[in-house]
């Protein structure tokens, strides 16, 4: 019986084993190089696009990051691989430029105007290489360079400063002094000045722009003077503005930062930013990357102003800013728009 038994298993898995031998075949890969269905990232996969930084550093939460966010983009929109080198000092610029460049990027970008000389000799010795800086112009054929009317946007920021402030005292902190700086203070002072002409009007300038113990600095002098609206354009130093004003909002003070280039509420929360002067950096940088993935980039320059969108006012403005202040704000936009208001950068 036993024997029997054991033969009926045997006979039953050689059974099995014939039945599954003639079941349908896996089903062959038929889409190797072919249409993917939806944006092909297959053909676009072995582009490489670099940013190299200026001292700000990558996560300054302001002007670098916005860019790096936009290559993080262009990386998940087209499989482009990308990559940003960190510059410590004026020194690190050429040699981190031509890493990328030596290593044969598709697009190597200088995200700052301190890049621009850098930038400018990288170019001239690589002229096959392709480049792209923000905030300055590079006269160079493989050079794309992208700025923008920061005075007008600051305008727009300051006219909110100038209908809100309640000590009628009002301030500015900036990194490094040049004339890009200085596009956004005297758009900025001009914002205040068409709206409240009494306003008392202070700045103060820390000489760097990855300090943020000199912002807190800067921010307590001008706080301590009576200050309750501070609108910074420092990168990563105004992370010390946000810091010294979010402990004097503990502390009972009715203080205020306005951010500058991205939204920085989201980063700081609404409780102290008024609004923040957008700069849009990311979109510009993707719009110069699809041009290399879509083999249309051309060298030249480009200036970004309220009519292009390029700059502006962020979306969140109305959790602190009332609808009478930011009609106010259209106003005056559709103004400087139209060339009615021509507002100075120096």
């Amino acid at each position: 019986m036993k024997k029997m038994l054991s033969l009926s298993l045997v006979m039953l898995l050689a059974v099995s084993v014939m039945l599954a031998g003639c079941g349908s075949k896996p089903k062959e890969e038929t889409n190797a190089g072919g249409d993917t269905g939806g944006t092909s990232t297959e053909a676009k996969s072995d582009l490489n696009i670099g940013m190299v930084t200026d001292v700000g550093g990558v996560n300054d939460k302001s002007f670098n990051q916005s860019a790096w966010e936009a290559l993080q983009a262009t990386e998940t929109e087209t499989g482009t691989a990308v990559k940003y080198l960190q510059s410590k000092s004026d020194e690190e610029y050429i040699p981190n430029l031509n890493e990328f460049v030596k290593g044969g990027y598709d697009l190597t970008w200088g995200i700052g105007f301190q890049l621009a000389d850098a930038i400018k000799t990288v170019a001239e010795q690589n002229p096959d290489a392709k480049l792209a800086i923000i905030d300055s112009v590079v006269d160079a054929p493989n050079v794309k360079s992208v700025t923008f009317a920061e005075e007008e946007g600051s305008y727009l920021v300051g006219v909110v400063a100038g209908l809100t402030t309640k000590s009628n005292k009002i301030g500015f902190v900036g990194g490094m002094e040049s004339p890009l700086i200085k596009k956004f203070e005297v758009g900025f002072r001009e914002g205040v000045k068409a709206v409240n002409p009494d306003a008392q009007f202070i700045s103060n300038y820390t000489g760097a722009f990855d300090k943020p113990d000199l912002g807190k600095a800067a921010a307590a002098t001008l706080y301590n003077e009576g200050v309750d609206i501070i609108f910074h354009a420092s990168g990563a130093t105004g992370n010390g503005v946000f810091n010294e004003a979010i402990a004097r909002k503990k502390q009972g003070q009715d203080v205020w930062v306005i951010g500058v280039d991205k939204d920085q509420s989201l980063e700081f929360g609404d409780e102290i930013t008024l609004t923040s002067m957008i700069k849009k950096v990311d979109e510009a940088v993707k719009r110069v990357n699809k041009e290399v993935v879509d083999g249309t980039f051309a060298g030249g320059s480009e200036n970004l102003t309220l009519k292009e969108n390029g700059v502006g006012i962020a979306d969140t403005s109305t959790a602190n800013v009332p609808a009478d202040t930011l009609a106010k704000v259209e106003e005056y936009k559709e103004k400087i728009i139209s060339g009615e208001i021509k507002v100075p950068t120096e």
